[in-house]
């Protein structure tokens, strides 16, 4: 309502300028073009405005309280990491897995190549019981492998 208000008062200003410098000649002769412009002009600015409005990224953000229970400097549990086997290549690739990064990334890293990073992946796998990567880190933090 209010734009509808502000692109008529807008309007009426363009017009009364319009008669002050007097450009009735122009209008006069060339009425239908200039009408023709301001009409395509406003359905242009609508268009656009409506544009950004329907097309406008929703962004919901919604704070999760989180409880972080620090119950002092991590420690690695050597004993569960004898237990199971695991050798000290195998735990860098699992606390590289931990960070996140690619097979590609972890063999840069560790200066091997991805089917030996891939090779010890399934070994680490066997050795927690575990199919996958995001299961490999839970386990390894529950093991006291990963802080």
């Amino acid at each position: 309502m209010k734009r509808a208000l502000l692109l008529g008062a807008m309007g009426g200003l363009l017009i009364a300028a319009m008669r002050v410098v007097e450009y009735r000649f122009l209008v006069v002769d060339r009425s239908i073009e200039i009408y023709s412009a301001l009409v395509a002009a406003a359905f242009a600015s609508v268009g656009i405005w409506l544009g950004q409005l329907i097309t406008r990224p929703r962004v919901v953000v919604k704070e999760v309280p989180v409880e972080v229970v620090v119950s002092g400097p991590f420690s690695l549990n050597t004993a569960r990491l004898e237990q199971l086997g695991i050798t000290p290549r195998e735990l860098d690739v699992l606390r590289l897995i931990a960070e996140g990064l690619s097979t590609r990334q972890m063999a840069d890293r560790l200066c091997v190549s991805e089917n030996t990073v891939k090779t010890h992946c399934s070994r680490v796998f066997d050795k927690l019981g575990v199919s996958r990567r995001t299961q490999a880190v839970v386990v390894g933090k529950q093991f006291g492998l990963l802080p």
